[in-house]
């Protein structure tokens, strides 16, 4: 399975990292390819490309805060909750992924 998702905190900084490590080594420790898109104080990084969203069997968005970009993930499987989640359940969160992308 392939996620894709974005990160982002009402301030922009910790919890958007947070976020996208915790998501990434739970996603890789249940053996998902996954890619995370920050979208901080620095602006967007690990920006995510077209073929990356194309391939991507569900999207996952970790945000507090409105987030540029959202309509690009128009017609995907999409769970959408605050990084707090993210941050305190990435397992259960990523199971949840997989629940939902099979459905």
């Amino acid at each position: 399975m392939k996620i894709v998702g974005v990160a982002a905190c009402t301030v922009g900084i910790a919890h958007t990292y947070i976020a996208q490590e915790k998501l990434e080594a739970a996603a890789k420790k249940a053996g998902y390819d996954v890619k995370i898109e920050t979208q901080g104080t620095i602006g967007i990084e690990n920006e995510l490309s077209g073929q990356d969203i194309a391939e991507a069997d569900i999207v996952i968005l970790a945000i507090d805060v409105k987030i540029s970009g959202e309509d690009r993930f128009q017609g995907k499987k999409i769970v959408k909750v605050p990084t707090e989640v993210a941050i305190k359940s990435p397992n259960k969160l990523i199971a949840k992924l997989a629940e939902v992308a099979t459905q």
